[in-house]
């Protein structure tokens, strides 16, 4: 039996402290017992290495409408144009409340207000941000305000491990989530944690490349558990590269935003001749999406390790002032980028699919609630515009928040649920059967689904898929639980769900790029849901949904 200290009761229990997680934290009502779990130290996450900043409305010459058709339009086709209009709306005062918690944003200096800048699929300047370090000052900033908030208990280092639903009770004829195990990582103990809400703020899953621009802590637990649990997913086909990661061995997943496109830099061959022009008429502000295979392109064709970015020709205080992180980054290499271009590839960078919500960020599963990268609302569609990830997260923990508040009355604290059994495992006896199927895991998933597909390399990846897990899922039964091993399980699962998105999108499409069907198809304008197999339907969440069947997915001869 677990010691009364292995049992924790909070009235909403968030997994996940990137921006999604602290403001859903800073919005819940004062009254309500929050626990707020965070797998490393709290800031640490995509958020905090979020470079670009936050796209909003906040220029007289823009407009709302204006910001709803270019994500329209680099979502090619997929995205909900409801949920796109409902974020894109609530993005001026989403920047207020920033402001509020004493976010400070890079001023303009011929005006006194904020200075916007433009990224790829944007026709105006409305990205505001913290000189290159957006993330930064965002994480930094709600970190110091959640840790002064008295209802808010804190638990860092702690992963979770698996959701707790009424499964878990015997005899109970009621379907909700009541839960999670989560393993403390500074004791080895696997802890219950009960709560009326549970919210799953846990990050994308883009640490199933090989490389990526995200930190170690994205393994898509979130979408994994959320699977477990019997919620659909969707759009897990479109995991977005970013174009330009900084190409250096001692550079491990350093962005270069896209900031400095927006500002006016050029992508380069090692030759010194631009190359984008000739793909788009956009250039380097073309979406991510097509930039990135455009560099892909040229690398294969080149056979050379990386292309260049250059913004030498602006001037040296410009670059300084408006990049002083990546600057400085770039100095410590040896890299003077007021002189000389910038060596870049492109790196997994974030996951435009995710656990199905509605629009108060409701999942299948009754209690459970999914914001931020998680989460699949149907902003992104096949192709996420750059900046729209951050408002997204601070939109729906704002209306998690109300939805929360409205419900928690008609909710009781949950029953006493089994602790975690122990019983019948012992200490790992081989862990490099961990630390060899994460490297496998992570190169086949490059080499086979990534920038660019077939269906032989996706075929190739779901067979090796299928043994991995086969061995994992025996590891995990036999052995106790270890940070490596629940990451790498998830890790496992993720990428199952991609490799299956992609076969039965029979097209490319935004991030989806595949040679055997290189055209779009506009008979699959819908996006790609994935059904487990004890799913059963939450009403109100499938209204007007339509999507790709699941056609068969028989393996061609090789």
């Amino acid at each position: 039996m677990s010691a009364v200290s292995d049992l924790h009761r909070h009235d909403v229990l968030i997994l996940g402290s990137g921006a999604a997680g602290l403001s859903l934290a800073l919005r819940l009502d004062a009254n309500l017992s929050v626990g707020l779990i965070s797998k490393r130290e709290l800031k640490e996450g995509s958020t905090l290495y979020a470079q670009g900043g936050i796209s909003a409305v906040l220029d007289a010459r823009d407009s709302i409408e204006s910001h709803v058709q270019d994500t329209l339009k680099t979502g090619a086709g997929l995205c909900d144009p409801e949920v796109v209009r409902h974020v894109v709306a609530r993005g001026p005062d989403n920047i207020r409340w920033l402001l509020d918690q004493g976010v400070e944003f890079t001023r303009a200096a011929e005006n006194g207000g904020y200075h916007l800048t433009r990224e790829g699929g944007h026709t105006h300047r409305r990205v505001v941000h913290a000189a290159d370090a957006t993330g930064r000052a965002i994480a930094t900033t709600l970190e110091a305000r959640v840790r002064t908030c008295p209802n808010v208990t804190i638990y860092e280092h702690h992963i979770a491990v698996d959701l707790i639903t009424s499964r878990h009770l015997p005899g109970s004829k009621d379907r909700r989530c009541l839960g999670a195990y989560i393993l403390d990582l500074k004791t080895g103990r696997v802890e219950t944690f009960l709560a009326r809400f549970v919210v799953l703020a846990t990050g994308g899953a883009n640490k199933v490349y090989l490389y990526t621009s995200n930190p170690d802590v994205s393994t898509g637990d979130g979408i994994a558990m959320a699977w477990r649990a019997g919620c659909r997913v969707a759009n897990m086909e479109f995991m977005q590269f970013h174009p330009t990661c900084l190409y250096h061995p001692q550079a491990r997943s350093f962005l270069i935003t896209e900031a400095l496109r927006g500002e006016g830099a050029h992508l380069l061959l090692p030759n010194g001749e631009r190359f984008m022009p000739r793909f788009d008429p956009r250039a380097e502000l073309a979406p991510r999406d097509i930039v990135a295979r455009a560099i892909d392109h040229e690398m294969k064709r080149l056979g050379s390790a990386c292309v260049y970015l250059d913004i030498s020709h602006r001037p040296a205080d410009f670059i300084i002032e408006h990049f002083p992180t990546i600057h400085q980054r770039c100095l410590e290499l040896g890299i003077d980028i007021t002189r000389e271009p910038i060596p870049v590839v492109p790196a997994a960078h974030y996951t435009c699919g995710g656990v199905m919500v509605d629009r108060q960020a409701h999942t299948d599963l009754p209690g459970l609630y999914a914001i931020g990268e998680t989460a699949y609302t149907g902003l992104h569609g096949a192709n996420r515009m750059a900046s729209n990830s951050l408002l997204e997260c601070l939109v729906y923990a704002e209306s998690a928040a109300l939805d929360i508040s409205h419900r928690i009355a008609e909710v009781s604290p949950p029953p006493e649920a089994p602790p975690w059994d122990e019983s019948r495992v012992t200490e790992p006896d081989e862990e490099v059967v961990v630390a060899h199927n994460w490297e496998e895991l992570r190169r086949f998933m490059w080499d086979y689904v990534g920038i660019v597909r077939t269906n032989k390399r996706l075929y190739r990846a779901k067979r090796r898929i299928d043994l991995l897990m086969h061995e994992v899922i025996e590891y995990y039964s036999h052995f106790r639980v270890s940070n490596d091993l629940i990451e790498l399980r998830n890790l496992l699962e993720v990428a199952d769900l991609i490799i299956q998105s992609a076969l039965r999108r029979r097209e490319s499409r935004g991030l989806h790029y595949t040679l055997d069907y290189p055209f779009k198809d506009p008979s699959q304008r819908q996006p790609t849901i994935l059904i487990p197999d004890h799913y059963r339907p939450r009403r109100g969440l499938d209204s007007g949904l339509r999507w790709n069947d699941n056609r068969a997915l028989e393996s061609p001869s090789e």
